[in-house]
């Protein structure tokens, strides 16, 4: 498998026409820029050996962070192939099925609402690459998130050193007064680049920029490895936690063992990372932990989709909603308080019934039916809306009650 980009057709060509790549490729290219510019100020590389290893170093940086974010974008998660079923057709009772795919969810996949395909050991859909984090693409976006901040600190520092040796040399002291030409330096230098008023102010732009970039990435990163180095995904961290939730709330006396850490986090690094970029596992079959099994996790995933059901809550609109993300006319709390996720809004109508399963102080998350397409498949409407705009109604002739075999799943 080649390990840098593969076009295979012009439709991951799009994928870079997209608010996300390309807000995150004008912050690559104006640190960059910048930073090769004022690098040439600062520290002329032609002089000294420091000033050479200085502008390689600058242009390695940008190199590699381009490599693993093209890598990122364009390798892709990897997909369950449409229509996936396990060999042994008794283990379909153990995964849950996938209805858009027209198949079944291999172990640590989930189906992206955005990628509208069931993604292999999905972590979640990164808008700054258009595409999922998942199996395949997994270790170069990490990657990323590691060479970006540190790149942005380079930049950061010759950013800075040039802004001060520059200004230095534009500063005259008089008794009562201090004077700062921007048009000529006092000092003739070599080698000059000239740097006038625009040149300062494109550099000070770029160096917020860098320095907002090295904060947000790195806790990016931060989260990133803190998962991996366990062999989780943030989706997996999520069900791990529920799984905790549930137990205690049944009173099971269960124990929920996650059952791909390993047990070591060289080995759950390894899981990853490896020399040839290519994951050792095929996406589908997983190496577990003692006294696990592959089927593990998507037992406890059907448990918590039984008990989701459970819990639910029936509500009918009280108030129109019209699906904007930050509706003003629903009250300043659920303007300002927005789900800050890329999970959808749904419209709602006065008088439907819709089914919460979870919610925020200001906002709720469920689902509505709509109308069915056959006489065995309904359809179904998620996301969120303003908690203002329903109220919670007692069952009726028009809600159904949590039957007992639903209550026996668990």
């Amino acid at each position: 498998m080649c390990s840098f980009i593969r076009f295979e057709n012009l439709h991951e060509l799009k994928r870079i026409c997209h608010w996300g790549p390309i807000i995150a490729l004008s912050v690559i290219t104006i640190c960059s820029s910048m930073a090769i510019i004022d690098s040439v100020l600062w520290y002329w590389p032609l002089d000294t050996p420091g000033g050479s290893i200085n502008f390689i170093l600058l242009i390695n940086w940008t190199v590699l962070i381009l490599y693993n974010y093209f890598n990122a974008m364009f390798l892709g998660p990897g997909y369950v192939p449409i229509g996936w079923k396990p060999e042994n057709p008794q283990d379909t009772m153990y995964l849950q099925d996938c209805r858009i795919c027209h198949g079944y969810k291999a172990p640590r996949s989930h189906h992206c609402r955005k990628c509208n395909r069931c993604v292999m050991k999905m972590d979640h859909h990164c808008p700054w690459i258009n595409n999922c984090c998942g199996n395949l693409n997994h270790g170069y976006f990490t990657s990323f998130l590691m060479l970006a901040p540190l790149g942005c600190i380079h930049a950061s520092v010759i950013l800075v050193m040039t802004m001060y040796t520059q200004l230095y040399n534009r500063v005259s002291f008089g008794w009562s007064s201090v004077k700062i030409d921007m048009s000529l330096p006092r000092r003739n230098l070599q080698y000059i680049v000239p740097f006038g008023i625009y040149g300062f102010a494109a550099s000070l732009f770029a160096l917020g920029l860098a320095i907002g970039t090295t904060i947000a990435v790195g806790m990016l990163f931060f989260i990133q490895m803190k998962v991996i180095l366990r062999n989780k995904t943030t989706i997996e961290v999520w069900i791990e936690e529920k799984a905790k939730d549930r137990i205690q709330y049944y009173q099971t006396g269960e124990e929920f063992r996650f059952p791909y850490d390993l047990g070591s986090k060289w080995k759950n690094f390894r899981q990853v990372f490896t020399w040839s970029g290519v994951p050792k596992t095929d996406g589908i079959v997983w190496p577990v932990r003692e006294g696990s099994h592959q089927y593990t996790l998507t037992i406890e995933q059907l448990k918590q989709k039984a008990d989701k059901r459970v819990r639910s809550v029936q509500y009918r609109v009280i108030e129109d909603y019209s699906g904007a993300c930050c509706p003003i006319t629903k009250g300043f709390k659920a303007f300002f308080c927005t789900p800050y996720t890329e999970e959808p809004r749904i419209q709602l109508r006065k008088g439907e019934l819709v089914l919460v399963t979870r919610g925020l102080p200001h906002w709720m998350y469920g689902n509505k039916n709509l109308k069915k397409k056959n006489a065995h498949v309904a359809e179904h409407e998620r996301g969120w809306f303003p908690r203002r705009c329903v109220e919670k109604c007692l069952y009726d002739s028009a809600t159904e009650k949590p039957t007992e075999e639903e209550k026996k799943i668990l």
